[in-house]
This record gives C-alpha cells, structure tokens and sequence, in this order.
C-alpha cells in the first residue's frame, strides 16, 4: 500500500524531532524558523505484538513488520496560503497525503521561541487549520467557475457538481473543515480532482514536556476541551523524552527507561498504530518456519487483492485462500489443530480480509 501519513503544524513545535524517533529518514533539526523547504518521507515500521505471539507457536527464521509511509513537511505560519514562509511547498505537499498527524506545541521553553511570540496551542490549531481552509476555498471556488459555464447550457452533472461545490463552499465559509461535513459516496467524485486538504483525516498530538508525558499538563486539556465535540483522536507524546528513548540502542536499557518514566511503551508506537488506523489500513499475516510476516491491505478489501500485496503473480493466478483468524489460531496453537476443529476456512474471490487473518494463497499461472 502506497498511502502517507504527513505530519504537519507550525513551525519549532517538535515535528521533526518525533518523525526522526520513528523514521528510517532523519531530518535536520534547528531552533530557526523556515530552517527547511523540503518535506521528509520515510518509511515506518508499524509495531505489532501479535508477530511475537505467532512466533510461540510457529518458529521462525525471521518476523517482519508491515509498514507505512510517513511525510514530515516544513513547518507552517500565518499566511502561508498567501506563500508565506514555506507555505506554497507545505501545502502542496499535504495534498499528496492521505491522512494528517497534526503535531501541537504544549510545553514551555524560553531557548525555543514560538513563532507567534507565546505558547497556545488552541490559537497554533485555528492558524492551522485556518490556512487549509482558505486553501481548500481557492480551490473550490475555481472549479465553481468552470462549472457554472457548463451548468448554464443545461448539464444536469454539471448543476449536481455546483449544487456539492456550493455546500462545501458555504462549509468553509463557517471556519469548520469539510472531514465534518457528511457528504455521499455518490457525491464525492466532484470533489476528487481538487485533493481537498480539510477533507482528509486528522488526529492531534499534543507535544508535552518529560514531566508531563504521563499526565498531560494545562494545554493538553485546552485542546482535548476545544476538540470536545469533534470525533478525533488526541495523543500526548514528549517528543525529547521519545528522542533519548530512540538513541538507546539496548532493549533491556530501553524497557527499563520507559518504565522509570512511567509509560508502559514509547509513545511514538501509540502514534504509528493510530496513524495506521487512521489511514484505514488493516493488517494480515503470513506464517511460516522461514518467516512470519504483516502485511498492509485496505480496510474492506478482497483475498484476490491481499494475494497481490504479497505478488502480482499471486493475484493474477489467484484461485483460493486458506483462512484462519488470529484469535483461533493462538488460542488452538497450529494449523493443523485450525484444521481439525473447522477453524481452517477455504475462501474465494468474494472473501473480505479481515484485520488479522493469517492468509495462505493458492494460485495458478
């Protein structure tokens, strides 16, 4: 799968620092404003518990993890969609995303200045936010245009096209991003070519100081009672504390780190797993003594295209799938015991994948 989380947010608020915590790219790291106009893509290991669990009853050369692509893009300021700062490069750049981590600034630091002069997050979101949206109207009312010339000699898919552009248009009109507003499969085919920015899925992460990665502090609460009323997620993660946790290269010493600090895990790992979801991406496995293996597929997917995540020949020669759930295949411990008890399903074309099925492919070229 070919779908990109990108992190966005001003600029100085601690992006880069956690995208180099989880990333197999790093990126340069300053105290200065627009110190970059490129956006770094990197590839993410996504953690998974249920590998190691599958190892138990299935020895294993290797345990491979599936994995997902992640854009750091330059930081934003007021006016970037009249091309301030880096603007032009940062919008842009989310266009080619598929969902959004909205990284927000929640600790104090008086060797790092805010670009806005003081540290609030609530105002760091509606600037955000606000710039996307006045992006996202350019757009809208262009094609408005276009569609208005044709509306006028009588397309019916052409009045349609106007009638979704005008409601959108009037959405955004209120400061409130189109991901809120419900629009109909039927109706959201207007809306493709223009690569919206507010339409695509957010979550929060609030940026806290080490003392505060457990508990939040006073700005993790202003943003969790500003988002009160929107059905979003909002994580808190220390961002330095991530980095000194990234750097120590033995597990036991990292365990121990995290625990001494009071997490049960890193938190950029909460991160990519709800990044993962928020992409909408299920996960299944393939088993074996030479390697167990994740692999990533589109929620609501078929078994024909599972195959052709694994390979191309897989897909184009599918002719069955052996299926068996996670949860039976632990709790009976083999294949051989999924078999005998009927928990071993044989599926065709028409099969949806569900998240954690262990998949072995038949096929024929």
């Amino acid at each position: 799968m070919s779908l990109k989380c990108g992190i966005i947010g001003l600029t100085n608020i601690g992006k880069s620092t956690l995208f180099n915590c989880i990333s197999n790219t790093k990126a340069e790291i300053t105290n200065f404003a627009y110190s970059s106009n490129k956006s770094n893509v990197g590839m993410v290991n996504v953690p998974d518990l249920r590998l190691y669990e599958l190892e138990k009853y299935q020895p294993t050369n290797k345990i491979i993890p599936t994995t997902m692509d992640l854009v750091d893009i330059p930081g934003l300021a007021k006016g970037a969609s009249k091309g301030e700062g880096v603007g032009n490069t940062f919008l842009s750049d989310i266009r080619n995303t598929d969902a959004l981590i909205h990284v927000l600034r929640c600790f104090d630091d008086g060797n790092l200045p805010h670009i806005e002069g003081s540290v609030d997050p609530v105002r760091d979101m509606e600037i955000v936010d606000f710039e996307l949206q006045v992006r996202d109207l350019e757009s809208i009312e262009k094609k408005m245009e276009k569609l208005a010339k044709t509306a006028k000699s009588g397309d019916k898919d052409a009045k349609m096209g106007l009638d979704v552009l005008s409601t959108c248009k009037e959405h955004l009109d209120n400061f409130s991003p189109l991901r809120l507003l419900e629009i109909s499969e039927s109706k959201k085919k207007y809306l493709e070519d223009l690569m919206l920015l507010t339409i695509k899925p957010v979550m929060y992460v609030c940026n806290v100081d080490e003392s505060s990665a457990v508990n939040g502090n006073k700005y993790v609460e202003q943003i969790k009672d500003a988002l009160k009323d929107d059905n979003t997620e909002i994580l808190t993660v220390a961002a330095g504390l991530e980095a000194e946790i990234a750097e120590l290269d033995d597990e036991k010493d990292r365990l121990d780190f995290i625990h001494e600090m009071g997490l049960e895990e890193p938190g950029v790992n909460k991160l990519i797993r709800s990044a993962y979801k928020l992409l909408d991406l299920n996960t299944f496995f393939t088993v074996g003594p030479k390697e167990i293996r994740a692999w990533t597929l589109g929620r609501g997917m078929f078994a024909p295209q599972a195959a052709g995540v694994i390979h191309s020949d897989l897909e184009r020669g599918f002719i069955r799938a052996e299926v068996m759930h996670y949860n039976d295949f632990i709790s009976l411990g083999s294949e051989h015991a999924c078999r005998e008890n009927g928990k071993l399903n044989i599926e065709g074309k028409n099969y949806v994948v569900e998240d954690g099925d262990i998949l072995h492919i038949r096929f024929n070229i």
